[in-house]
Formats: structure tokens, C-alpha cells, sequence
């Protein structure tokens, strides 16, 4: 009897249950429609993480560049953006094939980043670059810092490495 109605039943049951098929070598028993559909939806979600955590990296990254008095009240913005680098780092890390997709990624989320860097600043929409101002090379990097526009150096404050 195929490990399907668990699925419908109790979800973490039949994850246990089918890895334990797997292990086993009990091909015949294992419900490989779901199998097949959740392999699917881990995908999915790497992606989903990926696009989640650019858009709130390129919102604080926009937010650092272009209120610059604000970055300096406190250190909430500093590491927001360490830890989506960082977060970042362990996803491309565990999903290598998800770092091609990051700069095409970043130009067609880059319009939302910029929209919620509006609406979070107060600032106009057009006080930021229409188009992602930053390479994803340095959008990752934990030495950059948007100071002086898209070319900048690390901050003099610097964090070392994650």
C-alpha cells in the first residue's frame, strides 16, 4: 500500500514516512505524485527566499544611500543588511544554481524595492535611480556600502567578514 493518504492526513507524518520508504528501498510503496510535488515546491521556495531577501537588501541598501542622517541614529539598518548578506550567502551557498538567476533577480524586483523605499522614507519615488544602480557583486558583498552613490567604498565603520 502506497504512503498516499498520509499526505492528505498528516503532512509530517508522511514526510517521515517516505524518507523512511526511500531508505528502505520500498520503491513500490512510495507516493511519488507527491514526492514529485514537493521536490517541485522546495524549488520553488529557495526561489521565493532568494527574491524576498534582494528586495529587503535593495530597500535598505536604498534607505542607506539616500538618507544618510538616518543611517547614523542607530545601527537597525546596518544589520538588516548584514543579515540578508549573510542569509543570502547561506542560500546561494546551499542553492548554487540560484546565483545565475540573482541579476536578472535584482533588475526585475529592483522597481518594488525602489516603490517600498518611497512609501518607507517619505522621500519621492523618483528621488531613486529608476534602474538597480548596483551590480549584484556588490549588492552581496559585505564590504559595500552605498556611502557616495553606486561606486562606494566599505564604510570606514567596517564589519569584517560573515
Amino acid at each position: 500500500m502506497k504512503n498516499t493518504t498520509r499526505y492528505n492526513d498528516d503532512f509530517c507524518d508522511w514526510t517521515q514516512a517516505t524518507a523512511a520508504l526511500i531508505r528502505q528501498r520500498k520503491w513500490e510503496d512510495i507516493d511519488w505524485k507527491h514526492v514529485a510535488e514537493e521536490l517541485e515546491a522546495l524549488g520553488k521556495r529557495d526561489r521565493r527566499e532568494l527574491e524576498s531577501r534582494l528586495v529587503t537588501l535593495m530597500l535598505y541598501l536604498l534607505k542607506w544611500r539616500f538618507q544618510p542622517e538616518r543611517r547614523r541614529r542607530g545601527r537597525s539598518w546596518r544589520r538588516t543588511i548584514l543579515e540578508q548578506r549573510r542569509q543570502l550567502a547561506a542560500l546561494l551557498s546551499d542553492s548554487p544554481g540560484l546565483r545565475p538567476r540573482t541579476p536578472e533577480a535584482l533588475a526585475r524586483l529592483y522597481p518594488h524595492a525602489r516603490q517600498l523605499s518611497a512609501a518607507e522614507t517619505g522621500l519621492p519615488e523618483e528621488t531613486f535611480p529608476a534602474a538597480c544602480p548596483w551590480a549584484a557583486s556588490q549588492i552581496l558583498d559585505i564590504h559595500f556600502w552605498p556611502e557616495d552613490g553606486p561606486h562606494s567604498t566599505p564604510s570606514p565603520e567596517g564589519e569584517g567578514t560573515l
